[in-house]
C-alpha cells in the first residue's frame, strides 16, 4: 500500500503549512495597490527576477539528475526568470544587481515539487495581477508584462497538471513531509528576500 495512501491531501497540507508565508509575501509585495508607481514595480521585478534564477537553477540541477521526473511535470515550460528580465527591460530598467538569494539544494523529486508548489503557485494569482498592472497609467502605453501570468489561458491547465503529478507522487510513496517542507522553506526565503522593498514602501 503507498505509504500516504488515505492520509490528508498534500495540496491541502501544502496550502495550510505555507498559508502564512504566503500573505507575508502578497503584502510585501503589494502588486495589487491601484497607486502602484513603475520605481515600486521596477524594483519588485528586480527582486522577484533574482530569486526564480537562484530557484530555477536549483530545479534545473534536480532535472539534470531526475529528468524522467522533470519531464513528468513539465519543468522545461515552467521556466519564468527569462520573463522577470523581458518585463524589466519593456519597463526600461536593467536586471539590477547580481546578487541572489541562497537556497537549499533541491536534492530530490519530493523537494523539487515543494519548490514548484511556490513558483507554480504564484501564476493562479498572478493572472489577476497582470490584469490590474496592464490597468496602471505609469506603466506607459503599449507596456504589457508577461511574467505573472506566464501560460495565459493555459494556466488552469497547467496548475491541473502540477496538482496531479504532485499527488500522484505522493501516493506512489512520495515523502508527503519532504514536499510540504520544501515549500515552507521556498516561500520563507521568498518572503525573506522581499522584505526590504516591503520596508522602502
Amino acid at each position: 500500500m503507498p505509504r500516504h495512501a488515505g492520509g490528508p491531501d498534500v495540496l491541502t497540507e501544502l496550502r495550510t503549512a505555507t498559508a502564512v508565508e504566503h500573505e507575508q509575501v502578497e503584502s510585501t509585495l503589494a502588486l495589487m495597490d491601484p497607486h502602484l508607481g513603475r520605481d515600486r514595480l521596477v524594483a519588485v521585478l528586480t527582486r522577484l527576477h533574482a530569486f526564480w534564477t537562484a530557484a530555477e537553477a536549483g530545479l534545473d540541477a534536480w532535472a539534470h539528475r531526475h529528468p524522467a521526473d522533470a519531464e513528468t511535470v513539465g519543468w522545461a515550460r515552467r521556466r519564468r526568470a527569462h520573463l522577470f528580465a523581458a518585463d524589466l527591460s519593456a519597463l526600461g530598467a536593467g536586471p539590477g544587481s547580481t546578487e541572489q538569494p541562497v537556497l537549499p539544494a533541491v536534492e530530490d523529486t519530493d523537494q523539487a515539487l515543494g519548490r514548484l508548489y511556490v513558483l507554480e503557485g504564484s501564476t493562479l494569482g498572478g493572472t489577476f495581477i497582470s490584469r490590474h498592472l496592464a490597468t496602471l497609467p505609469t506603466l506607459g502605453p503599449g507596456v504589457r508584462l508577461g511574467a505573472f501570468s506566464p501560460y495565459g489561458t493555459e494556466t488552469g491547465a497547467m496548475w491541473h497538471t502540477y496538482r496531479r503529478v504532485t499527488r500522484e507522487r505522493v501516493s506512489a510513496g512520495g515523502d508527503a513531509g519532504r514536499v510540504v517542507g520544501a515549500a515552507r522553506s521556498t516561500f520563507g526565503a521568498l518572503a525573506d528576500w522581499c522584505a526590504p522593498v516591503g520596508a522602502a514602501r
